[in-house]
């Protein structure tokens, strides 16, 4: 069953509405400090309204707490971070205050190598700090299915915190913790979190975001 589903979700990444694909807006916002979030179909939200997706979520809560920020969700499904490490310095055009890198989760599925996950990412590290050196980076650590193989299992799940201690990189440790392989916060397909599940992970995110965000 957990093998069909990520099978499953790897088809479904193939389909997302062309609307949505590209969210950062043509007009640059005025003195507005940016939150890039540059991942695949879970920063998304797919299967779901664009306000259920944990970016929106949390520029609600940013709203709640009185802090301003410009919220892009990059999220595309589909996306290695290969493809997020192509589109970056499109989305670098303007410059984030925040990058919350959210990548992985399909290099896992598809059995990318490790090494080259683990190097795209770093790229991505570098190539945004080379651009805007006082940009801020949180690394949300993703697993790999176990039909991939334990060994291979544990190296991918390794390479978020050892990236995170070796960039000192705020680390959300799991993006979805206490949402995975649960049905009742998961869409039919068993991967995606549907509504509830997407303000879990918007919380995970949350956690390790807000401390960077006071003024």
């Amino acid at each position: 069953m957990l093998l069909a589903a990520f099978l499953q979700l790897a088809g479904c990444d193939r389909e997302t509405p062309p609307a949505r694909r590209h969210a950062v807006s043509e007009e640059p916002a005025e003195a507005r400090p940016i939150l890039l979030f540059l991942g695949d179909s879970l920063t998304f939200g797919y299967g779901l309204s664009p306000e259920d997706a944990y970016p929106a979520r949390i520029e609600k809560r940013l709203a709640d707490e009185g802090l301003d920020f410009e919220v892009v969700n990059a999220g595309v499904s589909g996306d290695t971070t290969a493809s997020g490490l192509r589109r970056l310095d499109w989305l670098l055009q303007r410059e984030p205050a925040v990058l919350v890198l959210a990548l992985g989760g399909n290099d896992g599925l598809r059995g990318i190598p490790v090494e080259t996950t683990r190097a795209n990412l770093q790229r991505i590290v570098d190539r945004a700090r080379e651009r805007f050196p006082e940009i801020e980076i949180v690394l949300a650590g993703m697993q790999a299915p176990p039909n991939m193989g334990f060994r291979f299992a544990g190296a991918f799940r390794r390479i978020f915190p050892e990236l995170a201690e070796e960039n000192d990189l705020p680390l959300v440790p799991f993006l979805l913790e206490g949402v995975a392989g649960d049905p009742r916060l998961n869409l039919g397909d068993g991967i995606h979190p549907n509504a509830a599940g997407q303000a879990i992970v918007a919380e995970n995110v949350w956690d390790v975001l807000e401390p960077l965000l006071s003024p």
